[in-house]
């Protein structure tokens, strides 16, 4: 014999919670251990440092004045 259509919704929607709730459970803590004054991430250098500028901070700050002029949609329509 067949269930009749609201059971078989209920079983369904049991089930995916049954599911739902079960898959909660294997969540883990993504928390970082913090000692005080001590930074454990990877070390940064500054933009400039790369290839492209070789270490010249004016170089990179005039690229970037250059760069916010093409995107200035005042300038680019005169």
């Amino acid at each position: 014999m067949s269930m009749p259509v609201s059971k078989r919704i209920v079983t369904a929607a049991f089930a995916a919670a049954l599911v739902g709730g079960l898959g909660a459970c294997g969540e883990k803590s993504q928390v970082a251990v913090y000692e005080q004054g001590t930074y454990q991430g990877k070390a940064d250098t500054a933009a400039w440092d790369g290839p492209a500028f070789k270490g010249d901070r004016a170089a990179w700050e005039a690229a970037l004045k250059n760069r916010a002029r093409g995107q200035n949609e005042y300038n680019r329509t005169e």
